[in-house]
């Protein structure tokens, strides 16, 4: 084994020009940062279900220690939804009693 150190970029044991790529733009990836995780979404038909579910997108560009914030933030936000639909439609407001007209005295 040599004692010298890697060349920037490339790590020990591994031959230069062998560094993983992003294909995309050139640039070699780190393995340590965020990715996306690839989770399909399929969408229930609920817009508010649907729009939490959409913010679990918001995780792919975080470090791990990120996602549990919006975890909570969509579970949160599911459960407020589903308290909601157990609550049903708000009672229609009760009319106001009309007014007598009587004028016999």
């Amino acid at each position: 084994m040599s004692d010298s150190m890697p060349e920037p970029g490339t790590e020990a044991g591994t031959p230069p020009g062998n560094e993983a790529e992003d294909p995309a733009a050139g640039a070699p990836l780190d393995p340590a940062a965020p990715a996306p995780l690839g989770v399909v979404r399929t969408p229930t038909g609920d817009a508010a279900v649907d729009a939490e579910l959409a913010r679990l997108a918001d995780a792919d560009h975080l470090p791990a220690d990120g996602h549990i914030e919006v975890y909570e933030d969509v579970h949160g936000g599911l459960r407020e939804t589903l308290t909601a639909l157990d609550a049903g439609p708000a009672p229609a407001p009760v009319p106001a009693p009309m007014p007598s007209y009587d004028n016999r005295s």
